[in-house]
């Protein structure tokens, strides 16, 4: 059973839990943060069986949300009544100890099926750990399922058409259900916005933590790639994929951080001493909505003290077109097939492609990805390798040289940008087009690209229905936990949290 693994012992001290101070007791114990959660449950102040069974509730209130495709509560509750008898018997507490998360299903945890959000997977149990699970289990979190996604983790609608409740196709918004979650960790982040679990796993290539953590009102961390072990994850770019945690709060994100890494957290910078650099390119064509509720945000920081330097990358973008596409069709068939024949799924890729579900991925994989062909500048299609060729030696490049320079001409500490140009959109087909894809990756496609982290931060709703709208700050490859500080400071300035009603 996973909970013998996490009893054992801590890996190392992350939380002096019985020094900090512990919020009191909340009537409705899912709007803890997964940190407060922790620290309560060391201080029976709640049990873990009742914080769990308090999200069961929820969950099973929520399932038009579409925010699962595997849920185990039996193994579950072993798990959470384990942790209170461990409580009970005086032992050590753990940073996440008997705190319910999720994980996308894209990530191998065992016990679980790993469907990556496709039908010929759906049986495929694998027999190891993804290396990134082990030590969030053994920190003391209860993996209570897997989170629904976009199938194959190609979109950012979440509109999989494979795994759905009757009726209701598609992840939906925490916030409105008739919007979609975003993607392509859909479930993962409407999970955590609706306060179906503490905190979550997804996964980020182009924007698929960021972008569907600030379509739900949350937080959500893209680190430098190789930061974590992409081994037992379904790929699509190993040049740009990585795993990332979603949680309600910085403070949350940065305690998984340090659990997966095994390092120290950084202490957050004077706010007067700070550098944001606000990127021309980033902050046009925005939706009004978007654009208020984020200019708010810069005159908060600003009257906080923050210095605020205008500038501009002007070939940015023109440079993001012709490095993404290349990077995911031509690295998207090579490291499926390697991924499905080393984890011996029993699948090969002609049959996972024939049992695609949802119309989007299905025509991206027949017509780009199996054929290995892109579209060429008229239109027509053209062999993927050698703009992949151009794409690695000179675009990518380049594209680390212009985020370079304009942090070491500037003296920045990070960009800050909206995270999407819009509030959460319908869901329905319309929001699986490529068109919709390309604008809700638009401000966060890049900083994938030439590998920088980048964190998306809840600033508020927006909007005649009330909408979240995310802001993001990105730093340079390898200042992860600087950037995580710089965010914790900036979540204080804004202080935007508003969960939802329902």
């Amino acid at each position: 059973m996973h909970y013998q693994r996490w009893m054992k012992s801590a890996p190392f001290a992350l939380l002096a839990l019985s020094s900090t101070t512990i919020a009191a007791p909340l009537a409705d114990p899912t709007l803890l943060s997964a940190s407060e959660a922790a620290k309560q449950i060391c201080t029976k102040q709640i049990s873990s069986r009742e914080l769990l069974d308090a999200y069961v509730a929820r969950i099973d209130s929520h399932q038009n949300l579409n925010a699962f495709i595997t849920v185990d509560m039996k193994a579950a509750r072993l798990k959470a009544d384990a942790y209170d008898q461990r409580i009970k018997n005086g032992e050590a507490c753990l940073p996440l100890g008997g705190v319910p998360i999720a994980i996308k299903d894209n990530i191998q945890v065992v016990g679980f099926p790993n469907t990556a959000g496709t039908p010929a997977l759906k049986a495929y149990l694998p027999t190891k750990n993804a290396p990134i699970i082990d030590p969030l289990e053994n920190a003391g979190a209860i993996i209570v399922g897997k989170a629904n996604m976009q199938e194959l983790a190609y979109g950012t609608s979440g509109y999989n058409t494979a795994f759905h409740v009757k009726d209701t196709v598609g992840v939906r918004n925490a916030y409105d259900q008739s919007r979609i979650a975003g993607g392509s960790s859909s479930g993962s982040a409407s999970a955590v916005g609706a306060r179906l679990v503490a905190a979550a796993l997804g996964t980020d290539t182009g924007g698929s933590v960021r972008q569907p953590a600030a379509l739900n009102g949350i937080v959500g961390l893209r680190p430098t790639v190789g930061r974590y072990s992409q081994t037992g994850i379904t790929p699509i770019s190993p040049t740009r994929d990585t795993a990332g945690p979603m949680a309600r709060t910085v403070a949350d994100v940065i305690l998984m951080d340090s659990i997966i890494t095994g390092e120290k957290t950084a202490t957050p910078p004077n706010v007067k001493e700070i550098r944001l650099g606000i990127p021309n390119e980033f902050w046009g064509d925005l939706s009004p909505e978007v654009a208020a509720r984020s200019e708010a945000v810069i005159k908060k920081l600003k009257d906080a003290g923050v210095k605020l330097v205008p500038l501009s990358m002007p070939d940015i973008h023109a440079l993001n077109q012709k490095v993404g596409m290349p990077m995911a069709f031509y690295e998207g068939r090579k490291s499926l097939e390697h991924y499905l024949s080393e984890n011996q799924t029993g699948v090969e890729l002609s049959k996972l492609a024939a049992q695609i579900s949802s119309p989007d991925v299905k025509v991206l994989f027949e017509k780009y990805i199996l054929p290995q062909k892109m579209p060429g500048t008229d239109g027509k299609l053209v062999d993927v390798a050698d703009a992949y060729k151009w794409a690695t030696e000179v675009g990518q490049p380049e594209m680390k040289k212009t985020y370079t320079r304009a942090f070491k001409e500037f003296k920045l500490d990070a960009l800050i940008f909206p995270t999407t140009p819009d509030l959460a959109i319908p869901s329905n087909l319309d929001s699986t087009s490529f068109k919709a894809f390309g604008r809700m990756i638009k401000n966060t496609d890049p900083g994938s690209n030439a590998g920088l982290p980048g964190i998306s931060l809840p600033i508020g709703l927006a909007g005649a229905a009330n909408l979240p709208v995310g802001i993001e700050l990105d730093s340079l490859p390898g200042t992860d936990k600087e950037l995580l500080a710089l965010a914790l400071m900036v979540e204080k300035i804004v202080n935007a949290q508003t969960p939802p009603t329902k």
